[in-house]
């Protein structure tokens, strides 16, 4: 079994290279963004053409969230035109398209964990973008899982994590938003999950969420960051507005995830137990 990666230096990208030796049965073919551009049609072509993949992981995004409020453009050829891209690509060569999506998509005006099917109204063109790509996946490929995914951390790449360490060594005390609720979700489980929807052979086609269980604020997860890693510093609890970002974030973006339970036989770890699993 052939599975393309795009986007293999991202920090999904990278949980799925640390696994892949877990996995021999799958020859995977990992292609960066210098390597592979999927806004380059036609060379995006062209690789299809040599590695002839039976999946495509779509882990390339325009992911500069805030950035992404100066740069509509920008974000918009990468995360719906690059996407509409690999969706009509991966029709042409009867590849399964196993596409990566955010919580974004969503306002977080609810109060309960949102499932696959609740109405989407993001708020920033990062989240907007985001949901157009979703839409262009399903106007083109019927073989296609999306996955959105909430708050991704881990040992590689830029994250929340990696932040709140680099920053515990330059200060004595942080202001960590308290008032925005969601769930840290391990980028090596999700790779996890991924590799298992491809085993799976499952034809149920459509948009899935993952995320690790519970839920926290982003106060709540830098706390247990410095918990787990013995960290003495004070952690001070601050409202939104006392952090004004370009892009709006939800307030609340639990995800639910009984459909990916269900259908594939997921088991999920709380996101406790996940980030002190997690290699630093």
């Amino acid at each position: 079994m052939v599975v393309l990666v795009t986007g293999a230096s991202g920090q999904l990208g990278q949980a799925l290279q640390f696994i892949a030796g877990n996995h021999k049965i799958i020859r995977f073919h990992f292609a960066t963004s210098s390597e592979v551009d999927i806004t380059d049609k036609k060379k995006l072509s062209e690789v299809f053409e040599s590695v002839k993949p039976d999946f495509c992981i779509n882990a390339a995004a325009y992911t500069a969230v805030d950035k992404a409020e100066s740069e509509p453009d920008k974000a918009t050829s990468i995360n719906v035109d690059g996407v509409r891209n690999l969706a009509e690509i991966c029709k042409t060569f009867h590849t399964t398209l196993i596409h990566i999506s955010t919580d974004f998509v969503f306002d977080g005006s609810k109060n309960r964990p949102y499932l696959e099917n609740d109405p989407t109204n993001p708020q920033s063109i990062y989240g907007i973008t985001k949901r157009a790509g979703e839409t262009a996946i399903e106007s083109v490929l019927k073989e296609h899982f999306i996955i959105r995914t909430s708050w991704l951390y881990s040992q590689f790449g830029n994250n929340f994590m990696k932040t709140m360490l680099r920053l515990s060594k330059e200060r004595d005390s942080i202001n960590v938003v308290n008032d925005q609720m969601g769930t840290p979700t391990n980028a090596v489980d999700l790779a996890e999950v991924l590799i298992k929807i491809i085993f799976s052979e499952s034809k149920a086609y459509g948009i899935y969420h993952f995320s690790n269980k519970g839920k926290a604020s982003w106060y709540e997860f830098a706390k247990e960051i410095f918990r787990i890693n013995e960290i003495d510093i004070q952690v001070n609890p601050i409202p939104t507005a006392s952090f004004p970002t370009p892009a709006t974030r939800p307030v609340y973006s639990v995800l639910n995830q009984s459909k990916i339970e269900d259908i594939f036989g997921v088991k999920i770890q709380d996101w406790k137990s996940a980030l002190n699993q997690t290699i630093i």
